[in-house]
């Protein structure tokens, strides 16, 4: 039987070699891998290094939204998704880091927070120098503000109270904060009294 020989653009033609001998059938098949016969393994590219307290990393998930994590007074672990808006609010003013592209963390506990405001303001009323054990916020949440470091301030209870809805500048300027020192120091006075009577 005579051998026919091999159509051109034929599987066979590429399968021939310049001496005419037929060339192995898998080295024409080498996946992409050039003149090798295993196919090149694909290195993954090295991991980004994340500023965690920059927030220009972050992404949106599907759902349009950023995954926020953190833990109870308890310690018990809790999260949820906020919007893009609010996760680099809070990571711009310092309540939160940047975990990774799609999640931040929050810094505090909510007694966590109280502590390191109280702790940080040495218990004095940022608005009339009293004695405080409550924490305001300068900017209040019914005009936009968050319960961050950059937006919470300690204050006594006769500042958080008369302040309301107002901001930090507006109340400033009302001349509350000066009244509510008067009128803390006459309570203080009237304290030492009462004690030197009994």
């Amino acid at each position: 039987r005579k051998e026919r020989a091999p159509k051109a653009g034929s599987e066979d033609t590429a399968r021939v070699g310049s001496s005419g001998q037929r060339a192995p059938a898998h080295s024409s098949r080498s996946h992409g891998a050039g003149t090798e016969s295993r196919p090149r393994r694909h290195t993954p590219a090295a991991p980004v290094a994340i500023d965690p307290e920059d927030p220009s990393s972050l992404r949106t998930n599907r759902q349009g939204m950023v995954r926020m994590r953190g833990k109870t007074d308890k310690g018990r672990r809790w999260h949820q998704e906020v919007d893009m808006e609010l996760a680099v609010t809070l990571v711009k003013e310092k309540a939160a880091v940047v975990v990774n592209r799609y999640t931040i963390r929050r810094l505090f506990s909510n007694k966590d927070f109280k502590r390191f405001i109280l702790t940080r303001d040495n218990y004095t009323c940022y608005f009339c120098g009293s004695y405080g054990d409550t924490i305001d916020h300068l900017l209040p949440r019914a005009k936009g503000g968050h319960t961050t470091p950059l937006n919470c301030v300690c204050a006594c209870n006769l500042c958080n109270q008369s302040k309301a809805a107002m901001d930090a500048e507006e109340f400033m300027r009302s001349g509350i904060p000066e009244w509510n020192a008067a009128h803390q120091e006459e309570l203080n006075d009237l304290a030492m009294q009462e004690a030197q009577l009994e």
